[in-house]
């Protein structure tokens, strides 16, 4: 088990983003999305994604290294909404974390949860009134012990 000094959170750079793709990618592979459900050019997607949300959103990728070597990462924004945006940033200025990974063999040392708080640090820098992300079953707990609550999104199969 590691200790707490052996995990280093920092930034992520833009060159780093290459590695944060891939580490989204896994993170499908992960949850059973089959490989012919992901598009070939899943990277180049996922870095024009980046690249705008840097931009426009105030993108920030965290990056969780091991002895130097980068083991797992978590990337934030502001979130950019599904409605007109009416409501007063006081109320309603949503960050959103996205992309949280760990490599397997370092999954159950708290490095995703450390990996979420400055995340969610911050968006709290930004303003956020509230942090909104999507779980994985293997994530939920973690993101539970940081105080995240169930939302009511509701989802209906079309296909």
């Amino acid at each position: 088990m590691l200790g707490e000094q052996d995990i280093k959170i920092r930034e992520a750079n833009k060159e780093e983003d290459s590695l944060i793709a891939r580490h989204f990618y896994q993170l499908w592979r992960d949850n059973d999305v089959p490989p012919q459900s992901i598009q070939d050019n899943w990277l180049e997607i996922t870095l024009q994604f980046i690249e705008r949300a840097r931009e426009e959103l105030g993108y920030k990728a965290f990056l969780a290294e091991i002895d130097g070597e980068v083991v797992g990462s978590a990337g934030c924004q502001l979130f950019s909404g599904l409605y007109p945006h009416a409501l007063a940033e006081e109320y309603r200025k949503y960050g959103y974390i996205w992309g949280v990974y760990v490599e397997l063999p370092y999954r159950g040392q708290g490095i995703a949860k450390k990996l979420t708080a400055r995340a969610v640090d911050y968006l709290k820098s930004l303003g956020c009134t509230q942090a909104i992300l999507h779980a994985s079953p293997l994530g939920k707990p973690v993101y539970s012990s940081l105080g995240f609550l169930p939302s009511n999104e509701m989802r209906l199969d079309l296909i």
